[in-house]
């Protein structure tokens, strides 16, 4: 009898000391984590700074406002975490990009990602978090490639690739009856955003009912495009729509007024919108049309508070930083969602669920993980961007450009 009572004694210890040490492992961890790691690489340096000044300010912002509110919550930890984001420059190389995403994820230990800008470099860092298998929350990426690879380990947000060709003939249709386009040009760079978007430009202006007077590649980091621009010249172009860095653009258009070249509409996509786009080109930026992918006049939360915290910053407005902060609030919301920081479990909680009361509204990713949005289109007039596109209360009426000795 002795010798059964002690061993009920000793398997009544074997069975307790397992669970006291696993109860004392998850309070021994709910106490160790100190906060959510979020990695990013973004372009602060190389071709695409601009944007990456942008998104760096956005993603900060978002983490901030975050942290103000206590963290976010996290069921396996019981308690609110304070964000840190953990960023390295991918000088807008895609190479680069990837190394940077392996660094996040091995040296810097991140618990997820954030992602960078531009499809090339979106897609080289989307590539690495998969064979990581750690999460990427991505945007600023042409949706059919992404979609194309079948991705596991990331969720993209980005404008709706069926109706943002359509912005720009929209637009020009109503310019007034004396500076109607006439002889439209699309002049898409040589790279995967040019060469996916041609088509789609070339199929809506033919619905819209115009007629191209030209269809260019152009090259990225080129110095000289007199020759394009002699050939648009020489084909009477009065309207261009184009894809092209910040930088490549800007190029373009100093050696349009050098060459004493001018269009009635000219319509940028990627590398018009930036803040440091108007700082410098100053009054050569005045009529330009950019793409956008959101305006501080829209009437969803925070977004006029965001649009001033924006200008009170840099002076300028902005046409992006309402998407890189809902892209980085929505991840916040994703993980407070989801419980834990687990990758596999973050990404469940955004594939096929709705985030409500973004700087972009409603946010509702599909069965892929991909969610869209339809593009605005801001033209700079005295320094400011207007709201021309959609026609919201408080938009604006676009311009047409008259010649560079009128302005």
């Amino acid at each position: 009898m002795k010798l059964k009572s002690a061993l009920r004694r000793l398997t009544a210890v074997m069975v307790f000391f397992p669970v006291a040490l696993l109860l004392n492992s998850s309070g021994a961890q709910a106490a160790e984590r100190k906060d959510i790691v979020v990695g990013t690489s973004l372009t602060l340096t190389g071709a695409q700074a601009a944007q990456g000044a942008e998104m760096k300010w956005s993603y900060e912002e978002a983490v901030a406002d975050a942290n103000k509110a206590g963290g976010v919550f996290v069921k396996e930890y019981n308690k609110k975490l304070p964000v840190r984001l953990v960023i390295v420059d991918d000088e807008s190389d895609p190479g680069k990009a990837a190394a940077a995403v392996e660094k996040l994820i091995n040296a810097d230990k991140v618990d997820l990602l954030l992602a960078t800008s531009s499809t090339p470099l979106v897609m080289a860092s989307t590539t690495t978090a998969e064979k990581y298998k750690k999460y990427m929350h991505a945007t600023a990426c042409i949706i059919p490639p992404w979609q194309a690879q079948k991705f596991k380990w990331s969720t993209l947000f980005f404008f709706d690739m069926k109706t943002f060709s359509t912005v720009p003939f929209s637009v020009m249709n109503t310019l007034p009856a004396d500076s109607k386009v006439e002889r439209p040009a699309l002049l898409m760079d040589d790279s995967p955003d040019g060469r996916n978007m041609r088509p789609l430009f070339k199929a809506s202006a033919e619905k819209a009912g115009y007629r191209l007077a030209a269809d260019e590649e152009w090259a990225v980091n080129a110095k000289d495009y007199s020759s394009l621009i002699l050939k648009l010249n020489e084909k009477k172009v009065d309207g261009i729509v184009t894809v092209g860095t910040t930088a490549d653009i800007m190029t373009l258009i100093r050696q349009m007024k050098e060459n004493r070249f001018g269009v009635k509409y000219f319509h940028g996509y990627k590398g018009t919108g930036q803040a440091a786009f108007a700082k410098a080109l100053g009054k050569d930026s005045q009529y330009i049309v950019t793409d956008g992918m959101w305006s501080d006049n829209f009437p969803y939360p925070r977004a006029q508070e965001l649009g001033k915290r924006f200008f009170d910053k840099f002076q300028r407005q902005s046409t992006t930083a309402g998407l890189w902060y809902a892209t980085a609030q929505t991840l916040l919301m994703a993980i407070e969602r989801a419980g834990t920081l687990d990758s596999a479990r973050v990404r469940e909680a955004v594939v096929n669920n709705e985030f409500k009361g973004t700087t972009m509204g409603d946010v509702k990713y599909g069965p892929e993980g991909a969610a869209t949005f339809d593009q605005t289109a801001n033209q700079w007039i005295d320094g400011q961007l207007k709201l021309i596109y959609p026609a919201v209360k408080g938009s604006f009426k676009v311009q047409p450009a008259p010649a560079w000795d009128r302005r």
